[in-house]
């Protein structure tokens, strides 16, 4: 059952070891899961009866990740398995950690204190033995997301399990346990305590693990939405004009955006997400249904979900700018040659593209403008989308003009013109400069 990726062998290496000397020792967590599901683990871990001492003198290289949790991290090559003693918690006063930890010899107290039963699962890859305390096998086969023991109790130990919980069941495609479920919906409002980055790396895991949509369902299912993203649960309800959105609200267009969405990195997920945000604050009933400017408010009003979430700076900038631009395309096939070829190199530019098919997709279905994109990109080689530049600032002070604001708007014309296929050469770019800007001043 077990893979044969040198991950997984590493991990079967771990357990044969610590059983030899003496111990015992199983795979556990989300690698048994993912085993008895049939998919691939991404990351192996390893439980013990062993003492951290014991793990250390058996694996003189291994590096203390968690001492005062007993867990050593065994590494070789680029793979690396978590190896813990079993343990049993008590106390969690900050949400999080727990006051106090006493090692096990019992995996049943180990298992006990896991935060769901599919995942407290214990399996020998030797003898394919597994351990299961809490009915998590049987979980697996009704595929259901269930907390260990009292949903309550789990979550106030760790208020991120809610998080988890969400994004568990959508990336596996599994139902919430109906008591689990209301758990979270009665502490929902805690959300806030887990640090922001935590939530986070949560989020980017729902978006872009697979079964994105059911995931941000949910999130609002479970209220966790209005608490962390109050302006994506502001979409529901909020119409648009049928000949242009005949699926619905703004709320159903984004949910089928995002369950077309496959393999997308954060910033796409994001940008999906959040490309309407605007929305809801500039909705206008005139002639028919209006955004006016709701890509610009949306902008700036992602930037700021971003940044309260503790994305990297680039991160924001990209998602800010997929939103900012996501409308852009209709004018495509009316654009100068040179604003299509900047618009086509921007770093950002396959992931709004993307984001436009799938806007198209979930809405109208008209594919003109990408294709016509499609095609440009095919057209052009990459030396015509960047050439190299004809002139400098060196070479404008050598013609005699001095250095200033105007330089920059100089070499942009040339640029211009070069993108346009209008100059080819430094004299008729000099040329272009003087007839534009007039002769240097003597």
């Amino acid at each position: 059952m077990v893979p044969g990726t040198s991950a997984a062998q590493l991990a079967r290496e771990i357990v044969k070891k610590l059983k030899a000397a003496g111990f015992r020792a199983y795979l556990v967590g989300g690698c048994v899961r993912d085993l008895l599901l049939e998919r691939t683990p991404v990351d192996y871990d390893v439980a013990t009866s062993a003492r951290p001492e014991q793990i250390q003198r058996l694996f003189p290289d291994a590096l203390p990740v968690g001492k005062h949790f007993g867990v050593l991290l065994v590494r070789r090559g680029g793979d690396e398995v978590e190896v813990a003693t079993f343990r049993s918690e008590h106390g969690y006063r900050d949400g999080r950690h727990p006051d106090n930890v006493s090692f096990e010899t019992d995996p049943a107290r180990d298992a006990a204190r896991r935060d769901f039963t599919i995942n407290a699962l214990l399996f020998d890859p030797e003898t394919g033995e597994v351990l299961d305390y809490t009915g998590g096998q049987a979980d697996l086969k009704a595929r259901l997301l269930r907390a260990i023991g009292d949903p309550e109790a789990r979550f106030r130990e760790d208020r991120l399990r809610m998080l988890r919980a969400v994004r568990l069941a959508s990336t596996l495609g599994f139902e919430i346990d109906p008591q689990t479920l209301e758990a979270v919906r009665r502490y929902a409002n805690r959300i806030h305590e887990v640090s922001p980055e935590r939530r986070r790396d949560e989020l980017v895991r729902l978006l872009t693990g697979g079964g994105a949509r059911r995931g941000v369902e949910l999130l609002d299912q479970s209220g966790l939405l209005v608490e962390e993203l109050p302006e994506v649960s502001a979409m529901k309800g909020v119409a648009q004009p049928p000949e242009f959105h005949p699926e619905g609200d703004v709320w159903t267009h984004t949910l089928l955006m995002l369950e077309l969405m496959q393999q997308p990195t954060a910033t796409l997920a994001f940008g999906v997400l959040l490309h309407d945000i605007g929305k809801p604050k500039t909705f206008r009933l005139e002639d028919r249904i209006r955004f006016n400017d709701h890509a610009a408010v949306g902008a700036r009003m992602a930037a700021d979900i971003m940044r309260r979430l503790r994305f990297s700076n680039d991160e924001i900038r990209t998602v800010s700018a997929l939103v900012a631009e996501h409308l852009r395309f209709k004018d495509v096939q009316k654009m100068r040659e040179s604003t299509l070829r900047r618009f086509l190199r921007a770093p950002y530019f396959e992931e709004l593209l993307e984001l436009h098919r799938l806007d198209c997709l979930a809405s109208h279905g008209w594919l003109d403008n990408y294709e016509f994109v499609r095609r440009k990109q095919l057209e052009l080689p990459p030396e015509q989308l960047r050439p190299l530049r004809l002139i400098t600032g060196d070479d404008l002070i050598a013609a005699g003009y001095p250095p200033g604001p105007d330089f920059r708007k100089m070499l942009d014309a040339v640029e211009d013109a070069q993108l346009e296929g209008a100059v080819n050469s430094r004299e008729q770019a000099l040329d272009l400069i003087r007839h534009r800007f007039g002769p240097p001043r003597q």
